[in-house]
């Protein structure tokens, strides 16, 4: 991938500065960058993302994929008369599954240049907060929660919420860490 200096006329990496620019984009900044980073890091969520519907197909592959096959996910007939719900409802961690359908905010990887690779590093913090019922809408939005450059890599913390679409309470909160090296 060929980056650019943001400075004009400058069509290499210039190793004076640590804010590249991809061709034809914004300014990347790299991922040593402490000081230009925290410019990233913000106490507002993004706006809501796409939307998508969560089907009892979804739920039913999910629970062949994952062997939970708990009768409040599985059997609707059941759920009318035994779940508070009356309905099957998702399991949580189809929702988290299915973060990446949800494009919500702007994609880290495209503002952090300067790395050779970038893995997920993990969860801080996982909550399932409220039931999503099948047939419902789910919309994400995130934040960059936090950034910590180290010697060997850097750690960015994203905070995600999901929510069924028209419903105040929030289904799932995810604080999930990305290394980049």
């Amino acid at each position: 991938m060929q980056w650019y200096c943001k400075k004009p006329k400058t069509s290499k990496i210039c190793h004076d500065c640590t804010v590249y620019r991809r061709a034809g984009s914004h300014p990347v900044i790299d991922f040593k960058d402490q000081q230009q980073l925290q410019t990233l890091i913000s106490d507002e969520f993004s706006d809501w993302s796409n939307r998508l519907l969560i089907t009892q197909r979804m739920i039913d592959d999910f629970a062949a994929i994952s062997g939970d096959h708990l009768w409040i996910h599985t059997d609707p007939q059941r759920c009318v008369t035994d779940s508070p719900f009356k309905t099957t409802i998702a399991h949580g961690f189809l929702i988290l599954s299915v973060l990446s359908q949800l494009h919500a905010g702007a994609d880290i990887s495209k503002q952090i240049g300067g790395y050779k690779q970038i893995m997920n590093y993990g969860s801080d913090k996982l909550r399932f907060m409220s039931p999503v019922p099948v047939d419902s809408e789910i919309h994400a939005r995130s934040r960059v929660a936090a950034i910590n450059v180290q010697e060997h890599k850097t750690t960015a913390t994203l905070e995600w919420q999901v929510a069924v679409v028209g419903q105040e309470n929030l289904s799932l909160v995810y604080h999930m860490t990305l290394v980049f090296m």
